[in-house]
């Protein structure tokens, strides 16, 4: 499995932005597969930036319904990642 492959995308919500702000962590949405030691390893390539701890929730795909037709969203995996001091990842520059 590719490094870029492990990180989907940042998780960018009000929760995630009040973490990043007090613990210095940042909130990304991961492969099901990802072990945290991958994890930390992908994202201290991608963004230059020193991990020093991954935690992980994984979510189970909720049953939907859309008239007959009965369905379920995908599982999905939640990484919070704890930066050293210092560090910082920004993805949205100049706002």
């Amino acid at each position: 499995m590719n490094l870029d492959q492990v990180v989907l995308s940042p998780v960018i919500t009000e929760k995630g932005t009040l973490v990043g702000e007090k613990t210095n962590q940042v909130v990304f949405r991961v492969r099901t597969d990802a072990s945290k030691d991958l994890i930390r390893t992908a994202v201290e390539e991608l963004f230059k930036v020193t991990v020093l701890k991954v935690r992980t929730i994984k979510f189970m795909g909720k049953n939907r319904r859309r008239g007959a037709i009965r369905g379920r969203r995908a599982d999905w995996k939640k990484a919070y990642v704890t930066l050293k001091d210092g560090d910082r990842i920004e993805f949205f520059e100049g706002v």
